[in-house]
């Protein structure tokens, strides 16, 4: 038995708007995005759309954003850009939360990680450099 076996359409259909909204995320990672508007792209409210994002994905829709962000911020720091340039670029209006969840995140602060040789990633595709360098989130307690 396959997992479209015991998937109801309603629940197809919540996975798809899901994903709507997460690929929204990943495409928009530096607008302004709030839960409210995920929720809306999602076609639900944001408490049930709060719900079922965890239960999906394993984290919360803010935290998956953050993630994306942090993720993006660490390749235009690798490039060379500021900190300050990276904060903006990636959607954060707080150069201090940007540095904190970046460290958090990370390990390291964004200085530290714009500091460091990055040459080794230049010989890798950039798809495995993606995958490679990708922020790992604790899993969520409940």
């Amino acid at each position: 038995m396959g997992i479209l076996d015991v998937v109801t359409p309603e629940e197809m259909a919540d996975l798809v708007h899901l994903r709507r909204a997460r690929d929204l995320m990943d495409r928009e990672y530096a607008r302004p995005l709030d839960v409210p508007a995920m929720a809306r792209t999602a076609l639900m409210s944001t408490a049930h759309f709060s719900r079922k994002f965890r239960a999906t994905y394993g984290e919360t829709p803010y935290s998956y954003l953050m993630t994306r962000r942090i993720e993006r911020a660490q390749a235009f720091l690798r490039n060379g850009m500021s900190v300050t340039e990276t904060c903006c670029a990636v959607g954060c209006t707080s150069l201090g939360s940007f540095s904190s969840r970046f460290s958090e995140i990370v390990g390291e602060t964004p200085s530290q990680y714009r500091s460091r040789d990055h040459r080794h990633l230049e010989i890798v595709p950039p798809c495995v450099s993606m995958y490679a360098t990708r922020p790992r989130r604790a899993p969520a307690t409940v």
